[in-house]
């Protein structure tokens, strides 16, 4: 079964670009990304740009609305995912544990859906 593991967090609390303790966070996701791999469980992972680079999209009466950036008030970020391959939630939450911005933001797990099942 494959989840997503979606990574958020609050910019104001992440360490640094370019600081010692942004380097260590980086060393820890390239390092989960060899523990993903050694297990067979990395689908597909990746850090998304800036929330202001975002493009927030709706259609209303029938016509389509484009706003810049996110549409929704929030301090936390989305800021990238990962997309395991593995046998059941215990295993995806495990894995989502691991990610190294879990200890300043919040990892959302959830079940892909598979319409070809």
């Amino acid at each position: 079964m494959q989840y997503m593991a979606l990574i958020y967090s609050d910019p104001s609390l992440e360490p640094a670009y370019g600081s010692p303790e942004f380097e260590m966070m980086m060393k820890g996701y390239f390092a989960f990304n060899e523990t993903l791999k050694a297990a067979g469980a990395y689908v597909a992972g990746e850090g998304l740009k800036d929330v202001d680079t975002a493009t927030s999209l709706r259609i209303r009466g029938g016509k389509v609305e484009t706003m810049d950036g996110p549409f929704a008030e929030t301090k936390e970020r989305l800021g990238g995912y990962y997309i395991f391959e593995v046998p059941d939630l215990d295993a995806a939450l495990r894995f989502a544990a691991m990610i190294p911005s879990a200890a300043y933001g919040t990892i959302e797990v959830r079940p892909l859906m598979d319409y070809n099942a």
